[in-house]
């Protein structure tokens, strides 16, 4: 049997019945593997900000650690939703990209994918905390402005503003809240079990610190898994999308008659809005992008107007944003609430991932956890203090790591494990000798990778996208 024939059979159960020549099935495995690849990478080059602490305060055993680590980043991503996804795809042109070839989508999608595996794979080999989170979004900075060079549309620099705002907050917090903590248990917990830095190799926690750092290796893992592991279906997401659009590029599990009765739901909200408000040219607008919608509905046949009435369902969502923000616009509060359910279901015609893609994601994350942990792990352990972490360190700057990761998967923002975690550490070390207690060289890598990363990457996926699109 013919090998592209294969390959058809064999994926049709997953992304539907496709038209892909030859040539562009070969770029289109290859990017699929890049994906699953980057996870891979992103798991075992983030899983020692989960499994040093427990490993250095020998809580666990590296060969159970890594293992429980793996398992409940498997479970972060199962159950972590896709708003981090979505946030990082809306980085992107991807409304301009549906619209062109597929060649050219791959050259984007490529550029940005092995631009974040040759970084993460090289400040890995050198052993420094880099965040995978800065390499992918410079990556997809740099893969964006390069498309725009040629194509129309544009980064999407409010959403980049807001996601790099998080990413440069997130361990200033980590670090503060960490000498906060940390001085609150000294002030308040009088345990000199607590507090005590491990001797030798027979010198271990009692069961109940044991139990608390496992609970805080726990926590980490899993929303590691439920924010990294959100920007790996993100990026197999935009794949799809660019590959197939017409499949992938909204949710076709939806019945349209759920959707005719959101717009309609939403349509008569409106209408009834434009009596109390004639004069709103705004709401007026929403009441034809409303009905444009819901005519295009039946046009979801096809890439075209697939395309399209995906762009319907975007407009009309963000007109009710601003309406519902706008405060001259009388609505009775009834009336808001329903408008923004509305707003909500229709969300998720744009804003999915199928099952399989979350599974996937979530094997690549977990084994990559089980393997090449070690070279962070002794970063993070030995080499940000001067003195070995005690249980009290460890326990601070995990349960810092884990609340920040959190919070911002809860509000849909990408965050560096990575930068959490390690400041989180460098904070409890602080707070218990000063930064005379931290080593400043092990800092300036980080800090040169964290400066770094951001413009090398997006240097870097600006080039291959040129390259490729050379090419094609």
């Amino acid at each position: 049997m013919h090998i592209f024939s294969m390959l058809n059979m064999i994926t049709l159960p997953l992304i539907g019945a496709v038209d892909l020549s030859s040539s562009i099935l070969i770029i289109f495995f290859l990017c699929l593997l890049a994906v699953v690849a980057f996870e891979f990478v992103n798991g075992f080059h983030d899983t020692a900000n989960a499994v040093a602490t427990v490993i250095y305060t020998k809580a666990l055993k590296p060969q159970l650690a890594v293992p429980w680590s793996g398992f409940w980043n498997f479970m972060g991503v199962n159950v972590g939703g896709v708003a981090v996804a979505m946030g990082i795809l809306k980085l992107l042109p991807l409304n301009e990209l549906m619209s062109l070839p597929v060649q050219i989508g791959a050259c984007l999608v490529m550029g940005v994918l092995v631009t974040s595996i040759i970084w993460n794979l090289s400040t890995w080999y050198l052993g420094i905390p880099c965040s995978s989170s800065h390499t992918l979004i410079g990556a997809m900075i740099g893969g964006s402005m390069a498309f725009t060079h040629f194509y129309a549309g544009s980064v999407n620099w409010d959403k980049a503003k807001e996601i790099g705002l998080s990413l440069i907050m997130s361990p200033l917090f980590g670090f503060g809240a960490a000498v906060l903590l940390l001085l609150f248990l000294k002030r308040f917990v009088k345990s000199e079990k607590l507090f005590h830095i491990p001797q030798g190799d027979n010198d271990k926690p009692s069961l109940v610190i044991r139990i608390l750092l496992i609970i805080t290796c726990t926590l980490v893992s899993f929303f590691h898994g439920s924010n990294d592991g959100q920007k790996g279906v993100g990026l197999l997401m935009l794949i799809l999308i660019a590959f197939l659009p017409a499949t992938f590029a909204i949710d076709h599990n939806i019945p349209k008659d759920k959707m005719t009765i959101s717009l309609n739901s939403a349509q008569q909200i409106v209408q009834k809005t434009l009596v109390a408000n004639p004069a709103s040219k705004d709401v007026a607008h929403l009441d034809t992008l409303i009905t444009k919608a819901s005519a295009d509905m039946a046009l979801t046949t096809d890439a075209k107007g697939t395309f399209k009435y995906r762009k319907d369902i975007q407009a009309v969502n963000k007109s009710i944003k601003a309406i519902l923000g706008d405060n001259k616009i009388k609505m009775p509060d009834a009336d808001r609430a329903t408008i923004s359910a509305a707003s909500g279901d229709l969300t998720k015609i744009t804003d999915f991932s199928p099952e399989w893609v979350i599974i996937t994601i979530s094997l690549s994350l977990g084994l990559g956890t089980m393997i090449g942990w070690k070279r962070i792990v002794v970063t993070l352990g030995e080499k940000i203090g001067k003195t070995h972490l005690s249980y009290a360190q460890g326990a601070t700057a995990e349960i810092v790591a884990a609340s920040t990761i959190g919070l911002s998967s809860w509000f849909g923002l990408p965050v560096s494990t990575t930068h959490v975690l390690s400041s989180g550490i460098a904070g409890a070390m602080v707070a218990t000798g000063g930064t005379k207690n931290l080593q400043g060289g092990t800092l300036k890598s980080i800090a040169m990778a964290w400066v770094l990363t951001l413009p090398v990457c997006i240097g870097m996926a600006y080039g291959l996208f040129m390259l490729f699109h050379l090419l094609v």
